[in-house]
């Protein structure tokens, strides 16, 4: 069935498709990997960094310096989105600036910079949750049912 839904292709179209492959530029993977690494742990670095500023001069416990750090980093990421500089570190650095938080909210706020010129509620509200409700329904059901897991674990031993 799969190969009757697979159009074959004529022998023109066969020679372009070996001839574009022969033209395609070599994907330099170790270079894009490396960046991607050290980059996404400089972010995690500096979410360290928050952390322990957090502990040491707020009196936070190890604990609870998770929340306000998270916070900063997402304030930090929109900021530098907003200013153009998250991007272009994105377009350098590659997978390594989509580290859960900073990805997110870059993202979040790409699209209501994108679409703020249709209004609020519309333009920016409506188009920056086109993402960002699909991982809140994630998070939530992810949530309720580790939730009923641990509940049914602990009333059963």
């Amino acid at each position: 069935m799969a190969d009757q839904k697979k159009k074959k292709l004529t022998p023109v179209q066969q020679e372009y498709q070996q001839l574009a492959q022969r033209h395609e530029p070599k994907r330099p993977l170790v270079r894009n990997f490396t960046r991607a690494f050290f980059v996404g742990g400089f972010i995690c670095l500096i979410g360290q960094g928050i952390t322990e500023l957090f502990i040491r001069y707020f009196d936070f416990t190890e604990k609870t310096a998770g929340n306000p750090t998270v916070a900063v980093l997402i304030l930090l990421s929109a900021l530098l989105t907003g200013l153009g500089v998250y991007d272009r570190i994105a377009q350098w650095a590659g997978a390594g600036t989509s580290v859960p938080v900073t990805g997110f909210a870059n993202s979040i706020t790409s699209a209501a910079i994108e679409h703020r010129s249709e209004g609020l509620v519309l333009g920016v509200g409506g188009n920056m949750f086109k993402l960002a409700g699909s991982v809140i329904v994630f998070g939530v059901v992810a949530a309720f049912i580790i939730g009923l897991l641990k509940t049914l674990f602990t009333m059963g031993g």
